[in-house]
């Protein structure tokens, strides 16, 4: 009988398997180490680096570009920063911009758009059309009794530009089908630029079998009435996606419309169609941006362009104050506790809404303007400081334009403003009408129906930028963009 080696299979098998619990121990070990040096760096970062996201939306033709472009510029040439409480007293020693953090969100063109308004030709940049963003770093000298044994701190401010025709789609996430179609068609009527989509339906049967080429040409008509109640001054137009498609254009997603609501519409029916790609649409389009970008955003500002509200007349002015309330529903008001923040994600701390153009008014009629606007936002800062949140509301203007003078007329002094008229070039000076001490003057008729005011019209002038001429340290001339900027991020300062 021939002698045989043990097998050795076994053994080689238990070394195997030692081998292999070896390293799913060591990389059970090494994703712990890495899961707390990042959970270390994350509270160093907070810490001793912080992150403070700024986010900058408002509703059709406010100027958020200018807005982030002449903060930015601003922040980086103090001298016109007075009402800011860190740049007055020298505590910001230096400002700079760094790459951004997030390697997938284009970058803000903070450069393209300085040189559109700061050039031998001004000229307004294009509107905002998709999110950006952009990281400005602030060094900050120490204070108090040990500030000589400190050394400086930096705060990373990251803004984040985003569409405010999307953020009105945030409260679209609370909505079924039914509800929104029901809140749309309820408020069509009272919009002369929907006639022709509220004729368009008469000839739909919304229990019909779905036939693409009628939801194609539905959905046609309903953007073309968005587009053209925004052109009318109107603020409610959602879903934002249809004014910016993007790369969307022409997907199912933003191929639906609103439709009567029906009790129990047939399987393969038209509305059903309209009802998958509604909710399509919010769980591919609006949840990703409200995850993504939304829900990381520490503090916010709206900005509002009340003045040609005002001008469109009261029905604008009703979209308006309940667009803002809209708004505020998106938001996550209240405290940022460091575990809150840490454990379950940040909520919105403080909430600006300014109105912009203030240089188109001369100085007289800035209180009355900031009256308007504070009534306007009044229910829905209401809303969030009972949340927790700290709002205010004032009236600015990112970029002057116009310069103010006292003209005659009729035996009285008009106070007017001058400035380079966008669509002729030629400067004029303009009077816009006298607003009301009393905003309920304004808004009473608004949220009355009214079509037209009684006691005054008010006019709006659009103008381009002037030719500046820049002295070292001078950021580009505004109106009030210091009293923003100390109440967005000064406590952080």
């Amino acid at each position: 009988m021939l002698w045989k080696p043990p097998p050795v299979l076994p053994i080689l098998e238990r070394e195997q398997t030692g081998q292999v619990r070896r390293v799913v121990l060591s990389t059970m070990a090494e994703g712990a180490f890495r899961g707390l040096d990042s959970l270390g760096n994350s509270v160093s970062s907070r810490l001793f680096e912080p992150t403070l996201r700024l986010g900058v939306t408002g509703l059709a033709r406010a100027g958020k570009t200018v807005f982030i472009t002449s903060l930015v510029a601003n922040l980086l040439n103090r001298g016109r920063m007075l009402q800011l409480e860190a740049a007055r007293t020298g505590r910001i020693d230096s400002a700079y911009l760094q790459p951004q953090p997030d390697d997938t969100v284009p970058r803000f063109a903070y450069e393209d758009h300085l040189a559109a308004l700061t050039g031998p030709e001004p000229h307004w940049p294009a509107s905002t059309r998709a999110v950006s963003e952009l990281r400005l770093s602030l060094t900050l000298r120490p204070r108090g009794l040990l500030s000589g044994l400190q050394g400086p701190r930096r705060l990373h401010l990251d803004i984040v530009d985003y569409p405010g025709e999307w953020l009105l789609d945030l409260a679209l996430l609370d909505k079924s089908y039914a509800q929104w179609s029901a809140e749309v068609l309820a408020r069509l009527p009272a919009r002369p630029v929907a006639a022709e989509f509220l004729q368009m339906l008469t000839t739909v049967e919304a229990t019909a079998p779905h036939d693409e080429p009628q939801a194609q040409a539905l959905a046609a008509e309903f953007t073309r009435h968005l587009n053209a109640a925004r052109g009318a001054g109107f603020y409610d137009c959602s879903p934002g996606r249809f004014l910016l498609p993007g790369d969307l254009a022409g997907s199912p997603v933003l191929t639906f419309g609103p439709l009567p609501v029906e009790e129990a519409p047939a399987r393969r029916s038209l509305w059903r169609e309209m009802q998958r790609r509604y909710e399509a649409y919010k769980a591919k389009v609006v949840q990703p941006f409200f995850r993504d970008h939304f829900t990381r955003i520490d503090r916010q500002v709206v900005l509002v362009d009340a003045l040609s509200a005002i001008h469109s007349g009261p029905q604008a002015v009703e979209d308006l104050r309940q667009a803002m309330g809209d708004v505020l529903s998106a938001f996550r008001p209240g405290h940022n506790g460091f575990l809150t923040s840490l454990l379950r994600g940040k909520r919105v701390e403080k909430i600006l809404f300014a109105a912009t153009k203030a240089d188109h008014l001369h100085h007289l009629q800035h209180p009355q303007m900031s009256a308007i606007i504070e009534a306007l936002t009044r229910e829905a800062r209401d809303r969030a400081q009972f949340a927790g949140a700290e709002t205010a509301a004032l009236a600015l203007a990112s970029l002057r334009a116009t310069t103010e003078e006292m003209r005659p007329h009729d035996g009285a002094e008009l106070a007017c403003v001058r400035g380079w008229l966008l669509q002729t070039g030629r400067q004029a000076a303009f009077y816009p009408g006298a607003l009301p001490d009393d905003p309920a003057q304004l808004l009473a008729p608004a949220r009355q129906g009214a079509t037209r005011w009684l006691g005054g019209d008010y006019q709006a002038m659009q103008f381009a930028p002037a030719k500046l001429s820049l002295r070292p340290g001078d950021g580009p001339p505004h109106i009030r963009l210091d009293r923003a900027a100390e109440f967005l991020i000064g406590d952080q300062l």
